[in-house]
């Protein structure tokens, strides 16, 4: 009897075995060159599959290879250097191309027809695929990463918060926090000032005050345990979970660590929701106003269909933490670095600010009117985007222009690489030229506005944009009022991807008083 249970336990370890192994070497190897055939048959090819790994190695070597040429001076030519698989890659397979992420097919596309459609498709089946382990615990399942109606839901309360009318609102709160910074930079004047720490500081400020009403103080450990993470998912961005749950069996030391930063992350956000829900329970007119407060009114509504959990608040703070303080930071830093070498263009900036508002600070009525201010935001953007692609992810099979996507499929566009594209820019694309904006981005782009997109676009593009530029606009104007700056002998030029395009080893620059 023993012996018939011990054979059927045998034959049922060893069917076990080999279904395991059929669904292994059919996601490993039969859909990929199925995709491929499919894709190939369509005029598309791409550097050749390589079994489980795909091309992450490929990229990883050919990155490795690139960081060997160190940059001389301050070039903003750097696709070459941060994408460099992509200079190759366009070269030898042509403007649309599939490489692979590990099994999974990745779509490049630059094709200007196929990126209008991916942009005005509203149709569920284009989604933003799924992220990694290590950016799911940064964004959970906030207003990046949701989808259908949960994310129709939080866009809708995310554009509440920041309509134009609130973001009019938020002006005095910029102006208050600039001059915090401008306080302590007096002291700091004819010396060197790593201008991306502060600029952190300076958006975490605005960000705490007007979408969560806390101070910078209060906040600063949320934003120190996300950047930390931050760069934990970017040095693994490259090392694909091949084997999906394997991360939560064997866990490696930025698993560890990461796990344990977002339980301190959740506790937090936690404890500044209950402060919150105390102050509403009293005052909900003044205090429901702001971002927090139309998330704690959504975690209270009585229609199941528009309320949201404690968890999804949460989330949604995190996003914004993230979001917000990226962009805004980075923006700041790359534009003081370019004025500081571009004096022309600085003191063509000064110029406007004082025309406009003297020696006061900026009023909100006359935020709209900094042009030159603007065009050297959308010129800083359009060299340094925080973001270097835009992804989704097809659910079914879609057409797409003249191409037919199989379902599952990355559709990847390449955020820098149109950005830096001297078929659309010019052979002068890698200087940087403001002017090239002075008659807005339609006409920049030779009417080809999907060649440029720092804040994404479609129904999906960053609700945070126009509070990133106005946030920028003030900063801007205040620092030019007070200040000059040239770079310091001390700042090494080296842009990289961690998530989002920073500086490695932080914007140093020169502070003079007017």
């Amino acid at each position: 009897m023993w012996s018939n249970v011990g054979a059927l336990v045998l034959v049922f370890l060893s069917s076990v075995t080999l279904y395991s192994l059929l669904r292994f070497f059919h996601k490993m190897w039969w859909l990929p060159n199925r995709i491929k055939r499919v894709m190939s048959s369509q005029g598309i090819s791409g550097p050749p599959y390589r079994f489980v790994h795909g091309n992450t190695k490929e990229i990883a070597h050919i990155k490795d290879q690139a960081k060997t040429s160190l940059f001389t001076g301050i070039s903003h030519d750097i696709y070459p250097r941060i994408q460099p698989q992509f200079v190759i890659w366009f070269r030898l397979y042509g403007k649309n191309f599939l490489d692979w992420y590990g099994p999974q097919p990745e779509l490049v596309i630059t094709d200007p027809e196929i990126i209008k459609e991916i942009g005005s498709n509203r149709s569920v089946s284009l989604e933003r695929p799924d992220l990694g382990s290590f950016h799911k615990k940064i964004l959970g399942d906030g207003l990046v990463t949701s989808k259908g109606e949960k994310w129709a839901r939080q866009r809708k309360l995310a554009n509440h918060a920041f309509s134009a009318e609130s973001l009019k609102n938020m002006i005095p709160t910029m102006v208050e926090s600039v001059e915090m910074l401008l306080l302590r930079w007096k002291s700091m004047a004819g010396s060197e000032v790593e201008v991306n720490a502060e600029f952190r500081i300076l958006t975490a400020e605005v960000i705490s005050k007007t979408a969560f009403g806390t101070s910078y103080l209060q906040g600063k450990e949320v934003f120190e345990m996300l950047k930390e993470m931050s760069t934990i998912a970017g040095r693994n961005y490259y090392n694909p979970r091949l084997i999906p749950g394997l991360g939560k069996i064997l866990k490696s030391s930025d698993d560890l660590r990461s796990d344990e930063l977002q339980k301190d992350i959740q506790d937090l956000i936690i404890k500044t929701i209950k402060e919150r829900e105390k102050i509403m329970a009293v005052d909900a007119d003044t205090w429901g106003t702001d971002f927090l407060g139309q998330l704690v009114k959504a975690n209270r509504d009585t229609d199941e269909r528009y309320q949201l959990s404690t968890q999804d608040i949460i989330d949604e703070c995190k996003t914004f933490y993230v979001s917000g303080d990226g962009t805004t930071s980075l923006v700041l830093s790359w534009a003081v670095l370019l004025l500081s070498v571009h004096k022309e263009w600085q003191e063509r900036a000064r110029q406007e600010v004082f025309e406009l508002f003297g020696r006061d600070n900026p009023r909100s009525e006359g935020i709209a009117k900094l042009k030159t201010i603007g065009m050297i935001i959308n010129e800083t953007l359009r060299l340094y985007p925080p973001g270097l692609a835009i992804i989704r992810k097809n659910k079914r099979e879609v057409k797409l222009g003249s191409l037919t996507i199989p379902s599952n499929l990355i559709l990847h566009v390449p955020v820098l690489a149109l950005h830096h594209d001297r078929k659309i820019w010019g052979e002068d694309a890698h200087l940087f030229k403001p002017d090239r904006f002075s008659e807005g981005i339609n006409k920049a782009t030779k009417n080809n506005p999907s060649a440029y997109m720092p804040f994404g676009f479609g129904p999906r593009n960053c609700v945070g944009s126009n509070f990133a530029t106005n946030t920028a606009k003030v900063a801007l104007a205040m620092i030019l009022q007070r200040f000059r700056f040239t770079p310091s002998p001390n700042y090494v030029h080296e842009p990289v991807h961690l998530l989002m395009l920073i500086p490695k080893n932080g914007v140093q620059v020169m502070l003079h008083a007017l």
